[in-house]
């Protein structure tokens, strides 16, 4: 297999854009990376998209050639990839498989989703069909509902707090206040986020993910020049809650983070950041603990003492959640970090960072590892 590098980095913000659509964010993000990897659209080989649920929040389908064509990026394969919230994870995956089989030399991945173009009750049914939508989906159970069922869980099985799903709420929230690309830019404190408005219990307004636009780009190419991609590994379990041996746990995550840690002869304990998928602050607790940080059950301690930094980007939280761009974006702000092109929010003196994008309650995980060139 070839070395693969992420060459070019580029996002619009996130947030709530009325007079935008898809096509504008998704073409605003890919012509940034393309800049900042110092190429043209002429230089693409092939053309990955990822995205959830764009024909039903927008009416558009047939995205991936729409937005390429719009980018000027013509004549080469465009394929759109859905895998719930870890669509762009997925599309990466594949684009980073191509060219480390030699297939392309240089590819780029993009995600995009723009939510606000529906009301919020349609929003929450069109995110339902990221569940089983039988068994959860017709009932009633939206993805609030399903996370809210796991925390009790977590919290009857290992002693978790509501003050544990707090502290990772103002913590990103603190991250994200720095972050100039993040939806919601404002701190929050312990005593706010436990008298939040309820949504399902225990999970209040702090506790959940935003609904946002966005996209979000990067370039790879074959080589060693730029941020390495030293492993990716993208996994699969049941879609719905009722098909689980135990709620608490996400098995994609884990052999995700399993077969990433053994592509890149790396231990959890070498990580020095990570990029997780706290689409509720409970998802952030199982995280740590699938990754091997911390044994399982600890994740609300381990994530109190903040051994390493996790979600300096703000995180769904904070920094928004436009489903089909965020394991996108993760990747971008894990490299931006590496490289040293974090302004604003840069961490110090990092050289091996962690993307960990969750599809659904955990039937699709996608997990990376990037790092910067010397490192492995």
């Amino acid at each position: 297999m070839k070395d693969v590098a992420v060459v070019g980095v580029g996002k619009t913000r996130f947030g709530a854009f009325p007079d935008r659509d898809l096509r504008s964010l998704a073409v605003e993000s890919i012509e940034n990376a393309l800049s900042d990897a110092g190429i043209g659209p002429d230089a693409v080989e092939a053309f990955y998209l990822g995205n959830f649920a764009g024909p039903s929040f927008t009416g558009q389908s047939h995205l991936a050639p729409y937005v390429a064509a719009a980018a000027g990026i013509h004549g080469v394969p465009a394929s759109r990839y859905e895998a719930a919230c870890a669509s762009s994870g997925a599309a990466f995956h594949a684009a980073w498989q191509a060219v480390a089989h030699g297939i392309y030399d240089t590819v780029l991945v993009c995600g995009v989703e723009k939510m606000t173009s529906q009301p919020t009750a349609r929003v929450a049914e069109i995110l339902a069909m990221a569940g089983d939508v039988a068994a959860e989906g017709i009932p009633g159970a939206t993805f609030p509902a399903i996370f809210a069922m796991i925390a009790r869980r977590h919290m009857y099985q290992y002693g978790t707090t509501r003050e544990h799903l707090a502290a990772i709420a103002v913590k990103n929230h603190g991250y994200g206040v720095t972050n100039p690309y993040a939806h919601l830019r404002k701190p929050i404190t312990i005593d706010q986020a436990l008298a939040g408005k309820p949504i399902a219990e225990p999970l209040t307004l702090y506790d959940c993910s935003l609904v946002s636009d966005g996209a979000a780009a990067v370039v790879l190419k074959a080589g060693k020049k730029g941020v390495r991609v030293l492993a990716c590994a993208q996994t699969s379990d049941y879609v719905a809650l009722r098909d689980k041996a135990d709620i608490t746990h996400l098995p994609a995550v884990k052999s995700a983070a399993e077969a990433a840690f053994k592509m890149a002869r790396l231990t959890p304990k070498e990580i020095q950041f990570a990029e997780v998928h706290d689409c509720f602050t409970i998802a952030e607790i199982l995280a740590v603990e699938e990754l091997g940080f911390c044994a399982k059950g600890e994740g609300g301690s381990w994530s109190w003492s903040r051994p390493i930094p996790v979600n300096r980007s703000g995180g769904l939280k904070s920094k928004g959640h436009p489903v089909g761009a965020t394991g996108v974006a993760q990747i971008a702000d894990v490299s931006l970090q590496i490289r040293g092109g974090a302004a604003g929010w840069q961490l110090p003196n990092v050289e091996i960072g962690l993307a960990q994008n969750l599809g659904g309650s955990g039937g699709t995980s996608v997990v990376t590892i990037l790092g910067r060139n010397g490192t492995t």
